[in-house]
């Protein structure tokens, strides 16, 4: 079987390398697979986003430019806690940075083996990328420690009041849950809209994220653009768990 370049190369444009536009997301096929080519460039990377549009590819194939139908979307009011996973934040035994280890945990989400998961597309271009974005204000992380060793995070770009994950990682069981709840406590506080979590994955059901049609996401996301965004390092911020109604 081809790649899905070789199979779909028909169907969708190259990027230009002299322009930084991209085909509108709203006529795009429900898989999304929206263009080819182009670049990493910081500048490239943020206007994808900003138009609900991300990379992603295998080793081998060029950059393919993705924005599907339905979206994967979690609001921070509707994290679900279920009570196993209650117990687990009230017993203290995870801890919870921002933005320390941000080259450690994009290292390990393309690292981790991942269940009917054969390699990542977190390729070494993909790090480079993102790790720059970080140093430019933009790609934030949250890290997971138990006894003092990094066992868990998450990585993702942060836009207006809309955080775009990108990827998570668990080197012992429940760490990326607290990472996600980390982050979608401190962003409800800052008064982020939404997470995008771009396509379902049970595990993210599992946490409260839903299906919203593209057309949806797309509006929520142009007005949310309009908003404020929290440029710059997210070390100084602060997470413990905290009892709802407390």
């Amino acid at each position: 079987m081809g790649s899905i370049f070789e199979e779909e190369t028909y169907l969708i444009p190259p990027l230009s390398d002299y322009s930084y536009s991209f085909p509108n997301p709203r006529f795009a096929s429900d898989e999304g697979l929206l263009a080819y080519g182009g670049d990493l460039s910081s500048t490239r990377i943020l206007t994808a986003y900003r138009n609900g549009i991300f990379p992603w590819y295998s080793e081998g194939d060029p950059i393919l430019w993705w924005s599907p139908d339905p979206r994967l979307v979690l609001y921070p009011e509707n994290f679900k806690l279920r009570k196993s996973f209650r117990r687990v934040l009230r017993s203290g035994r995870f801890t919870v940075t921002f933005d320390h280890r941000f080259a450690d945990v994009i290292r390990y989400c393309a690292t981790v083996p991942r269940e009917g998961q054969n390699g990542s597309w977190i390729v070494p271009q993909m790090q480079k990328a993102y790790i720059r974005l970080h140093e430019e204000g933009y790609a934030h992380s949250v890290e997971v420690y138990k006894e003092g060793e990094l066992v868990g995070g998450l990585y993702g770009i942060s836009m207006g009041k809309a955080f775009f994950g990108e990827s998570m990682f668990s080197l012992v069981s429940d760490a990326s849950k607290v990472a996600f709840k980390a982050l979608s406590d401190v962003l409800g506080q800052r008064g982020y809209d939404f997470i995008d979590c771009q396509m379902r994955t049970d595990h993210m059901v599992g946490l409260g994220a839903i299906e919203i049609p593209r057309e949806q996401f797309l509006d929520e996301l142009e007005a949310t653009l309009q908003k404020p965004s929290h440029i710059g390092s997210w070390r100084e911020l602060i997470w413990e768990y905290q009892e709802e109604g407390k």
